[in-house]
């Protein structure tokens, strides 16, 4: 973890908002998630978001929870390390991001590895926990373990199939944004360049 003193003015404000927007009671939904995901003996983290980050920061846990959410044998991460050397542990956790976003989580939804790794914005690996746990339960592949109120399902796509016939019925339709041309007429018009008459 880099040594850096605290910081002042604009960056502090800006780190402020950045962390009134960390989640406690979502971390906790988060940490029981994990746990049940992974099906091993992990040790439950005390609350708050630097035990948070510290349990999380090596990417141990992060790559055994993207794996959990494929079949065996169909595994992203097939080696996951328990080195303690800083660049190994950020490698797992950028091999996390690329399997989250090959999972189908979203780029915007995936946050970078100094904001896990420096604890710059934890909201954000929240964010991106929460958009992989609502993909697990959405695609409802037999993967997800745990309980399924703990995420909300995406919107599913609902195509719409037309035949050409009904396709070509359409095209007859004046849609009501078009108006209407009831009691229309052309009775009491005067050409262009001609003066009103008042009688």
């Amino acid at each position: 973890m880099a040594n850096r003193g605290p910081s002042y003015g604009l960056s502090r404000e800006v780190q402020e908002k950045i962390e009134q927007k960390y989640d406690p009671e979502l971390e906790s939904r988060l940490v029981n998630w994990i746990i049940v995901q992974c099906g091993e003996q992990i040790e439950h983290p005390p609350p708050g978001r630097q035990h948070f980050q510290t349990w999380l920061m090596d990417g141990t846990l992060l790559c055994k929870l993207i794996n959990s959410l494929h079949p065996k044998g169909n595994e992203p991460i097939t080696k996951i390390s328990e080195s303690k050397m800083a660049f190994k542990q950020m490698e797992q956790i950028s091999q996390f991001l690329k399997a989250a976003e090959i999972y189908g989580v979203r780029t915007t939804d995936i946050f970078q590895t100094v904001d896990l790794w420096e604890g710059k914005d934890m909201a954000a690996v929240q964010r991106t926990l929460m958009a992989l746990g609502s993909l697990a339960v959405t695609k409802d592949d037999g993967c997800y373990k745990g309980d399924p109120s703990w995420f909300h399902r995406k919107a599913q796509q609902n195509r719409r199939g037309f035949s050409e016939e009904q396709l070509r019925q359409g095209q007859n339709v004046i849609g009501l944004q078009m108006g209407s041309n009831k009691g229309a007429s052309q009775s009491g018009m005067t050409g262009y360049g001609m003066p009103r008459q008042i009688i």
